[in-house]
């Protein structure tokens, strides 16, 4: 068996190449550390679907004859490295791009260069071998480019990491995504300004959404702004914000929105007002204007702005399959195998009485408990959404409950289920023509 590994505090570089690793080495399993970076973490919430990762306690460790290093050269860096290292002694490969000076690894096969990431080192190997690159793949390995190399300006940045983005870009990776996960330098300038819009902060309700529209004056050039209308809906707790920032010494009105409903395309918005954007962020610059009149024009634009958007019942798997309460947990772990699924709606009668998962296998500890009724493992807190909800509505409920799939009730009745993998595909454009 051959794995790959990376170090501890994984970061989002660690993770691309994690996952670039499978690409080089087909039949290799990314071992994806205990501990993760925050954002990281967040990431796989919504995410965790699109790769096969592994936990060191998921594998016999002494059955490795390959370990494959990446992003790292030091075992003190590894989980489990001390095992790999004094007892399981596999063949070591290393993909690295630090310091070949402080590597402590006795490897068979290193690539080791400086560059300002990793992942960029094995794109590199990825391209001669002619592999393909999806779009969430592009997307993540971008995001691990981007962040070593802080949006490529860190000194460490070469030519090389510019030309692997660009190449990343070619193969669909989204800039949007970036944004949401990568956190941009927040200093006191912007705290400055987001304390001044919380003080004059009010909401309304447009559609039955949620909107915060703010009118701040500033002076002098601010970097960042957009990080602090993000920080602004969040805080504020709204479906969409909208920051006007006027600065009077050049008689401009700055104009930034987020959303996070696809039913309020805030792109369309800014693109009404001579800017652009995509449906939940966009900008606009305007000149010599009424800030209170933009703020009228902005909530008419809203108003009329709402989308027939896809809709759960679009994305969703139907019929259900299912099993029912009194079904034995053997059978049910059979069906999961069959259908290649991670979890199943537990009906009786067309009525959803919980949830059954690969993890609540765990709750099983001896081998007589596999002929007991689902029931008696599965989860009551059920998590449901309605046909008519948007597919960012199921994700953002998939993050906030860390779970895979959300039923889908209609009239106390399930007519369909939606999956975290459902709600990826269709937010990277991957669904069936």
């Amino acid at each position: 068996m051959q794995i790959a590994t990376t170090h501890q505090s994984t970061d989002f570089d660690g993770l691309a190449s994690l996952v670039g690793a499978t690409l080089i080495y087909p039949g290799a399993l990314a071992v994806l550390p205990r501990i993760i970076n925050p954002n990281v973490k967040a990431f796989l919430s919504i995410h965790k679907d699109m790769f096969s990762l592994y936990r060191t306690g998921d594998l016999d460790l002494a059955a490795v004859n390959r370990l494959i290093v990446v992003d790292t050269n030091k075992w003190s860096r590894i989980e489990k490295g001390e095992l790999f290292r004094d007892q399981c002694k596999p063949e070591v490969l290393i993909w690295d791009h630090h310091d070949p000076a402080d590597c402590d690894i006795d490897a068979s096969w290193k690539c080791q260069e400086s560059m300002g990431a990793n992942i960029t080192l094995m794109v590199r190997r990825i391209k001669e071998q002619g592999a393909q690159i999806s779009p969430i793949q592009a997307t993540l390995f971008l995001i691990g480019l981007y962040e070593d190399t802080g949006n490529l300006v860190f000194p460490s940045t070469t030519a090389e990491d510019a030309y692997t983005a660009a190449y990343l870009l070619e193969n669909r990776a989204d800039l949007s995504i970036l944004r949401t996960f990568l956190q941009p330098a927040y200093g006191e300038r912007q705290k400055d300004i987001l304390f001044e819009m919380l003080k004059t902060a009010s909401r309304s309700k447009i559609h039955n959404y949620s909107a915060s529209i703010n009118i701040t004056h500033i002076s002098g050039h601010t970097s960042n702004l957009s990080l602090v209308v993000h920080m602004y809906r969040e805080i504020v707790n709204v479906d969409v914000a909208v920051g006007i920032f006027v600065q009077r010494e050049n008689d401009k009105c700055i104009v930034i929105g987020r959303s996070i409903v696809s039913d309020l395309n805030i792109g369309a918005v800014m693109r009404s007002m001579g800017g652009g954007g995509h449906p939940g962020a966009g900008s606009a610059l305007l000149k010599s204007v009424n800030p209170n009149s933009v703020r009228e024009w902005i909530v008419e634009l809203l108003k009329g702005n709402q989308e027939s958007s896809v809709q759960v019942r679009d994305l969703m798997s139907s019929p259900v399959i299912h099993v029912t309460s009194d079904t034995s947990m053997s059978e049910v772990s059979r069906i999961l195998e069959v259908e290649n699924c991670t979890g199943l709606p537990v009906v009786d009668q067309d009525c959803l009485k919980g949830i059954i998962s690969r993890r609540d296998f765990k709750k099983l500890k001896k081998a007589g408990q596999f002929q007991s009724p689902v029931k008696a493992f599965m989860s009551t807190k059920n998590v449901t959404i309605s046909p008519d909800k948007s597919p960012m509505h199921a994700a953002r409920l998939m993050v906030k409950h860390d779970i895979g799939r959300l039923p889908v009730i209609e009239n106390d009745r399930i007519i369909g289920i939606i999956s975290r993998s459902d709600a990826m595909r269709y937010f990277y454009d991957a669904l069936p023509d």
